[in-house]
């Protein structure tokens, strides 16, 4: 093997050791838990109780309804990821970096969601949810010349939630669930390299289960005004699979993902017959993904990702008998701070949101949410001194498309 190769080599262990465990940091908070949520920004969402799915962000508005209740639906998420000014540089090249092609690396994907609520009495309601928290999906050709960085990467997880809530008085409710965790993840980098006789540099297709649990409670002024207080842990995910580094098989090992906590306020205000304001801080904790790593130790890679937070206010307007609109703002803040990635694009955002409810009859409902999330253009440098560096600008925007039916009985 000439020096090149062996260069080559070092390249491909290094930046596929940066690059890989970025990618897999379980994507970024997905928030898709129902068309109605999606139609306000999902603005007081723990707290508005006009479908089951209110039980996604806070346990305890199970108690605001007074007979069994269902939702389910989809989000659809369409992406515009694009990378470009892209460069490398190595010891080869260290002052003119080899240009690349710009690249386009969104997609679509479907994030279903169903929601069950049976009160007990006047004082006790038990529910159950399939949902999801995380997920993402990127994209490269095969033959975009900076593979090892970017490849495939998609990460999805499903919630199966079970909880639980109790009206202490008329002012006071308290409500916990337990989650079971399901998360799948594929990764692959440098594919079909030469290097490795025609084998991927990483290729990895795992999952694994979790147990997690949620806490909330809901403080009502009167029936118009109320607030709620959430707290959702979530676990380490271990995913196990086929796991293939540089050519080496390490499926007897596991991938530790660790997934951040999160705690959210809300409020909801009815001002009169008409019109109702509503609005959501939510503190999710990112720093927990310290690092990424298998349990034998094979592979290991320190973060430094930091905690982010969503601030969210939204209107509905109740038109009449059969409609109702809503509208809503969000701005969400990045996970990534000195760590960034062009497989796994993270900026501040800002969600534009609109939606509405066709009540069918006195008992059935369908919701239509629409919105428009618009990223930020982020200077990124992934490196490995002295062996490569890759310098790119992304930009991550999104069309996110909800629809679902609810009914009580």
């Amino acid at each position: 093997m000439n020096k090149k190769q062996i260069f080559t080599r070092s390249v491909i262990t290094a930046t596929i050791a940066l690059a890989s465990s970025q990618s897999m940091a379980a994507g970024f908070q997905l928030n898709a838990q129902s068309a109605t949520g999606l139609g306000r920004a999902f603005a007081g969402d723990g707290v508005i109780a006009d479908n089951a799915s209110t039980m996604a962000k806070n346990a305890a508005s199970m108690t605001l309804f007074d007979a069994p209740a269902l939702s389910l639906g989809v989000i659809a998420i369409d992406t515009d990821v694009k990378v470009k000014d892209t460069g490398i540089r190595t010891p080869l090249n260290p002052n003119r970096p080899l240009p690349i092609d710009d690249a386009s690396i969104g997609g679509t994907s479907y994030a279903p969601n169903i929601y069950y609520i049976q009160p007990i009495n006047d004082k006790f309601a038990v529910g159950a949810s399939l949902y999801s928290n995380f997920g993402t999906k990127t994209e490269f050709n095969e033959d975009y010349a900076a593979d090892l960085f970017g490849g495939i990467t998609d990460v999805k997880s499903v919630n199966l939630g079970l909880s639980a809530a109790y009206r202490i008085n008329q002012q006071l409710s308290i409500g916990g669930g337990l989650d079971v965790i399901y998360g799948s993840g594929k990764l692959e980098r440098g594919r079909n390299s030469p290097l490795l006789g025609g084998k991927d540099a990483v290729n990895i297709d795992a999952d694994g289960v979790a147990l997690g649990f949620n806490l909330g409670t809901i403080y009502e002024l009167d029936q118009n005004n109320r607030f709620g207080l959430s707290y959702r842990y979530s676990p380490t995910l271990e995913a196990k699979g086929d796991i293939n580094y540089l050519g080496r098989d390490i499926g007897n090992e596991k991938l530790k993902m660790p997934l951040p906590d999160m705690a959210e306020f809300s409020g909801f205000n009815k001002l009169n017959d008409k019109f109702a304001v509503h609005y959501s801080i939510q503190w999710i904790r990112w720093s927990e993904f310290d690092k990424l790593e298998t349990t034998g130790g094979t592979f290991s890679k320190a973060y430094e990702w930091q905690d982010s937070w969503h601030y969210s206010i939204g209107g509905t307007y109740y038109l009449n008998n059969q409609w109702t609109l809503r509208a809503g703002y969000m701005h969400d803040t990045s996970a990534q701070n000195k760590e960034t990635s062009i497989s796994v694009p993270d900026s501040d955002r800002n969600w534009l949101s609109g939606g509405f409810s066709y009540h069918l009859d006195s008992k059935s409902t369908i919701d239509f949410g629409l919105t428009y999330l618009i990223g930020k253009d982020v200077s990124v440098e992934e490196s490995q001194a002295p062996l490569a560096t890759v310098n790119a600008t992304t930009r991550a925007n999104a069309w996110l498309y909800g629809l679902q039916y609810s009914r009580s009985f």
